[in-house]
């Protein structure tokens, strides 16, 4: 901007002359103020947009700020809740380590008692197996006795079938099924039978073809005698007596 010097002004000289005027030159000092004036609104306007910058960039870092804050909070609340759930979890795990580890303990107790019974039963086994032994040794003897008792009384059993007339068979288990012939003269092809079962110590006869009505006392004599041929022998003739009266 051109600078106005100031301009030395001879009064006397300017007195002197008809008109007197002194030249302010208003047009350079017009031109010098609108320069300066608009120096300063430049100033000014620059001043202003560099204050808006700043002002600007504040907002912008303020909002940066705030973001962030809110950012880093919301992170914050997470990482509670986190907190929370992974404390929430750990103790889940601690129940359930407590709960295993008292499941151990009963099952540990279960298994001791699992060995002790499996001990027990290992000794009964074994008791078990001594008696079936002996069992064994005892059957052993008596199917030798009832062998040794079968060829002693096969051929009485053939006598008394041949003397009686008689046929003596096993139907079921220990039950005798005794069929007589020759007892009815009129017709000696005739049956006459019982079936004795012999299976406890007191014997009974389970039913008579035809029936007896002596058959209670014959069968107290069996059970006091023990004597079952001579119970054969007292039943032919309680069948004999009984055709003789009919």
């Amino acid at each position: 901007m051109p600078q106005v010097r100031p301009t030395h002004i001879d009064l006397a000289s300017i007195l002197a002359e008809p008109n007197p005027s002194v030249d302010l030159r208003l047009h350079a000092y017009e031109a010098s103020t609108s320069n300066f004036l608009r120096a300063v609104t430049n100033y000014a306007n620059r001043a202003v947009a560099e204050i808006t910058k700043h002002r600007n960039a504040q907002e912008a870092d303020k909002k940066r700020l705030v973001e962030k804050t809110v950012a880093v909070k919301a992170e914050t609340n997470q990482c509670k809740v986190k907190e929370i759930e992974l404390l929430a979890v750990m103790e889940r795990e601690k129940e359930e380590v407590r709960e295993a580890e008292t499941s151990i303990t009963a099952l540990k107790r279960q298994l001791a008692l699992i060995r002790e019974t499996c001990q027990s039963v290992d000794a009964e086994i074994e008791q078990y197996r001594a008696l079936t032994a002996n069992l064994k040794r005892e059957k052993d003897r008596e199917r030798q006795t009832l062998e040794m008792h079968a060829a002693q009384t096969g051929p009485e059993l053939n006598a008394c079938e041949t003397r009686l007339r008689c046929h003596i068979e096993g139907i079921e288990k220990d039950r005798l099924l005794i069929r007589f012939t020759h007892i009815d003269k009129l017709d000696i092809d005739r049956e006459f039978s019982f079936v004795l079962d012999v299976a406890s110590s007191s014997n009974q006869v389970i039913t008579t073809t035809p029936p007896l009505p002596n058959l209670p006392i014959l069968l107290n004599e069996l059970n006091e005698t023990r004597d079952i041929f001579h119970f054969i022998r007292s039943m032919r003739s309680a069948f004999a007596e009984l055709v003789e009266k009919h």
